[in-house]
């Protein structure tokens, strides 16, 4: 029945992935609507049910990932490369970087560059530390660079380092039930994998859609600021609709007319405005600042990554920590796809290390600089930004770039920036969702990655409409506990496949238990047809 459905669509896609998610997507949204209240009400509760019982699997997960990447790279397997022994990567160190960026976290960061120091500055979590004090400024660094540094990009550098092994270098669909195939052997191309390739779509689905949601919040904000624009669920509704037409004209162009270059172009204007703020700001403040940031937060590191607030029953970390990490995990198949898809050719070493240290490094120079400017701005009673950001985070960052000479300009350039950060998150998560939902062997069409971009825009507005952004919050932390498991068995299934191949073995003598020599392996290139061959027909 479905396959005679997507006959009479002209649709080139796994039906049972494609027209399982995009269902349960279409029953959310109908549900949603006329049921808000009720649905952001179970979804309160769920969160509330995970983050007391669950909030230490996630702790715990994330940093053992951490460990578990750097342990691998710094091994033996480290110089195995994504692809063919003698490949060398597709793109060069900074269009790799600026599209790693633009695809990651660069709307997060500006919603909370100000927003998150502010508020762990003016509301410090940790028990005898005063509010505005000293100690209260470096624990808001800290803490920031801990939700947005190494953890958040091991989150994504898990899938994107599995995806691109055993895509590249065994020739495995580019699909999240790929990586399972040590594991599960031929059940990962039949029901069982499309299971995981749904879960891994909704998560993408709902993970872009908060990043949206937030989006839109802050642009309205912006918007309201500068031109007087009501802030209102309307007009919200009118941004994402506006933004999400921006986005699908881009997922159309595909990967490198469409992202590469609004990437690119993005990049260059955060650095402007970076260089904007730490000019007109405190400079030396900001330098000074951002040397006693990286010391700080690396000797809190060990201890933050393991912290379950065992001792201290508050809702502190639910509201921040938790909600991070399972936002992240819930987005984190797409920005894997997305990474593997531009990083063929390094060796694990150089992806690993590439991955974590160049976004973090950016994190740190745009906390450094954002939020120690804000810290700056409210302990010299410039402004009351704490104020700003209980009543509403989104126009956190507009009323910190208000206590600057050209705060019009800044505020307007700002808004450029949100909607290209915007744009990029919306059709890179598009052509990731595609490449999920279809074979290797059928053509990408443009109806389908365009579809998938208007039902990010629309479970965006559904969300705000349901709840804001408290809604945003209690729909990702649920949503987000099947992937973060899924994240445990594919480490497990890399580990095993690279054990395997470091030893001579292909990953279908150890899904079959085989155990030929390297000699009297197959070659590469008829290991690979036959891996094409098995997908097509099981597919």
């Amino acid at each position: 029945m479905l396959k005679t459905l997507q006959r009479r669509l002209g649709l080139q896609t796994i039906p049972a992935v494609f027209f399982a998610s995009a269902g349960i997507a279409i029953v959310f949204v109908i549900l949603a609507i006329p049921f808000d209240k009720q649905m952001a009400d179970s979804f309160g509760k769920l969160t509330g049910w995970v983050a007391r019982n669950l909030g230490w699997f996630y702790i715990l997960s994330v940093s053992g990932l951490l460990v578990f990447l750097v342990a691998l790279a710094l091994s033996r397997f480290g110089t195995i490369r994504l692809g063919a022994d003698d490949s060398r990567p597709d793109y060069t160190n900074l269009t790799w970087f600026t599209m790693l960026f633009a695809a990651g976290i660069g709307t997060v960061l500006m919603f909370w560059g100000v927003a998150e120091p502010v508020s762990h500055f003016s509301q410090p979590p940790f028990d005898g530390v005063g509010a505005g004090t000293e100690r209260a400024a470096s624990d808001a660094m800290t803490l920031a660079l801990y939700h947005f540094g190494l953890h958040t990009w091991t989150i994504f550098a898990m899938p994107g380092l599995a995806i691109g092994y055993f895509a590249y270098r065994h020739n495995l669909p580019m699909r999240i039930s790929s990586l399972f195939y040590p594991i599960l052997g031929d059940r990962a191309f039949g029901p069982l994998g499309w299971t995981v390739d749904v879960v891994a779509v909704l998560g993408t689905l709902f993970g872009v859609a908060t990043s949206l949601g937030l989006g839109t919040l802050q642009l309205n904000s912006g918007m309201s600021y500068l031109f007087g624009v009501p802030s209102n669920g309307f007009v919200q509704v009118l941004l994402i609709t506006t933004i999400t037409a921006i986005a699908a004209t881009s997922v159309a162009l595909g990967l490198d007319k469409g992202v590469r270059r609004l990437s690119q172009l993005n990049i260059g204007l955060a650095i402007l405005l970076i260089g904007f703020v730490a000019l007109a700001g405190p400079s030396v403040f900001i330098a000074e600042g951002m040397v006693q940031s990286i010391g700080d937060y690396l000797h809190a590191l060990p201890w933050l990554a393991f912290w379950t607030e065992t001792f201290n029953e508050s809702d502190w970390q639910r509201q921040w920590t938790l909600f991070y990490w399972a936002w992240t995990i819930s987005w984190a198949p797409y920005v894997g796809i997305f990474i593997a898809r531009i990083s063929r050719g390094r060796t694990i070493r150089e992806f690993v290390a590439g991955v974590l240290l160049a976004p973090t490094t950016f994190t740190l120079i745009w906390f450094g600089v954002f939020g120690l400017s804000a810290i700056n701005v409210e302990m010299n009673g410039e402004a009351d930004l704490a104020a700003q950001v209980q009543e509403d985070p989104s126009v956190a960052i507009f009323a910190f770039l208000d206590t600057f000479p050209l705060a019009e300009v800044a505020s307007a350039l700002s808004v450029v920036i949100i909607v290209i950060f915007f744009t990029t998150s919306s059709d890179s998560a598009s052509l990731v969702i595609d490449m999920l939902t279809r074979r290797d062997d059928q053509p990408s069409l443009i109806r389908q990655r365009i579809f998938w971009a208007a039902a990010q825009g629309v479970i965006a507005a559904t969300l705000l409409l349901a709840g804001g952004l408290d809604a945003l919050q209690n729909v990702i932390t649920s949503l987000g506990l099947p992937f973060c498991i899924l994240l445990i068995f594919m480490a497990v299934a890399l580990y095993r496949a690279l054990h395997a191949d470091y030893r001579g073995y292909s990953v279908n003598e150890l899904v079959r238990g085989q155990a030929l020599p390297e000699a009297e392996a197959p070659s590469d290139d008829s290991q690979e047809n036959h891996y094409v061959q098995e997908t097509v027909d099981r597919d």
